[in-house]
């Protein structure tokens, strides 16, 4: 017998019985399902993070304080916590990484940085005018910072050089602000007054500019749009003198120019700025670029997805089972049919033929919806995560290739088991 009517024959059974081929296939349809599902939202959500953090500068270089291993006891005026089995020292100004040291790092390695991105974070608060508010974090910023993060202007400037050497109360706020602060003018914005209150101490700054905010998967938040909080960036030197700190950073980003390969470059940084740690008991400097960290998070993203796919595709099986199960069935049904095919010259092998078709015709329509209901399912879960829908072809065809090989597994006993039936004994079968 060809295919063809092979499959003519599984597809006139199927519609003979609607309820119990659609009951068979629900198991597929709900393990296809939930793996394209969960594929389709991993995907979403690791491209999404993936390109937010791109954005950020996959080539920039972040550099931090580390705790050494192994410390005396901590010195005298330092504070420290428990860490487990070993305490975790609050680095002092005298630790910090200094003006001085990111002076020689850029002259040392003036041909692979393009800027040195440093903040401040003055904190959490609330801008306020009467009744009209807006949640906004503070954070004093020096000019590399916009060099290693671009932002879109709406209105204004940003932060210019005086801006930075008198170390102004001006402030850059977002589009996000001015609809709430400002009814959505801009253009008034630009140069009025605006208080922030972070804690019990009250600021005031003069806005300069306004950029347009951008959520990403950095800075995803579920709060309505009238309270989500949005960065109010000053310039680093009036974000010091309001913390009354002396200066010193506990870390940096360094922007690295264009066709340098950073991850050689952040082991030199490291062994560059260790020299002016080796006499430090607590702390050391450590250095890794953006480009690594991207790799490592999506590694981990990918394994994490395909871990509970798999855990999600444990239903298959269940599915699989069902569809051996009807597959008895329908042979014990159509036994004096087996028997008559064969008494009519049928070999073994189109009989087997035959219902392995059967059986994958099934899987293969059951995986097709369980496609259709992931894709949309996982695009809805995706959407209200507030990422952009990703479905992987490459998913869906494996999906659809499993389907039908769940066919052929669970499908070859039955279709077996009518293969070698006498056909005599079938013709006697009531």
């Amino acid at each position: 017998m060809l295919i063809g009517e092979n499959i003519t024959m599984a597809v006139t059974g199927l519609l003979s019985n609607k309820m119990r081929a659609f009951l068979t296939m629900l198991g597929i349809i709900i393990g296809i399902g939930s793996v394209i599902t969960i594929m389709t939202v991993g995907d979403s959500v690791t491209s999404s993070v993936t390109s937010s953090m791109q954005d950020m500068g996959a080539n920039n270089i972040i550099v931090s304080l580390q705790q050494k291993s192994g410390e005396e006891d901590e010195e005298e005026g330092e504070m420290s916590f428990s860490g487990g089995s070993q305490s975790v020292s609050q680095p002092t100004e005298d630790d910090y990484i200094t003006e001085d040291m990111l002076s020689r790092l850029t002259e040392n390695f003036s041909g692979s940085i393009q800027a040195v991105a440093l903040e401040e974070s003055v904190g959490s608060g609330q801008a306020q005018d009467g009744k009209l508010y807006a949640n906004v974090s503070v954070t004093g910023v020096n000019g590399g910072y916009f060099t290693a993060n671009h932002l879109e202007m709406a209105a204004g400037r940003q932060l210019s050089a005086r801006d930075y050497e008198g170390n102004r109360k001006v402030a850059l706020v977002s589009d996000k602000l001015v609809s709430n602060m400002f009814a959505g003018d801009a253009g008034q914005a630009v140069g009025s007054q605006l208080e922030v209150k972070i804690g019990s101490d009250y600021y005031t700054y003069t806005i300069v500019g306004v950029y347009e905010y951008q959520q990403t998967a950095m800075n995803f938040s579920l709060s309505s749009e009238k309270d989500i909080t949005t960065a109010l960036y000053i310039p680093i030197g009036a974000a010091q003198a309001q913390l009354h700190s002396s200066g010193g950073y506990q870390m940096a980003t360094l922007v690295t120019a264009q066709g340098v390969d950073s991850d050689e470059l952040s082991g030199q940084v490291q062994q560059f700025l260790n020299v002016f740690y080796r006499n430090n008991r607590n702390f050391q400097i450590m250095a890794f670029s953006m480009e690594s960290m991207v790799s490592a998070f999506s590694s981990m993203l990918s394994t994490l997805k395909i871990a509970i796919a798999v855990i999600a595709g444990i239903s298959l099986l269940v599915g699989g089972i069902g569809v051996m199960n009807i597959m008895l069935v329908s042979v014990t049904e159509r036994t004096r049919e087996i028997g008559t095919r064969k008494a009519l010259g049928a070999t073994n092998q189109s009989i087997r033929t035959q219902f392995i078709v059967e059986a994958m015709i099934i899987c293969l329509i059951g995986g097709a919806i369980g496609v259709a209901v992931g894709v949309a399912g996982g695009s809805a879960a995706a959407g209200w995560l507030g990422y952009p829908a990703r479905a992987s072809v490459a998913s869906i065809i494996i999906a659809l290739l499993f389907s039908m090989t769940i066919g052929v597994f669970f499908g070859y006993y039955p279709a077996n088991k009518a293969a070698k039936m006498n056909p005599i004994e079938a013709l006697r079968y009531e």
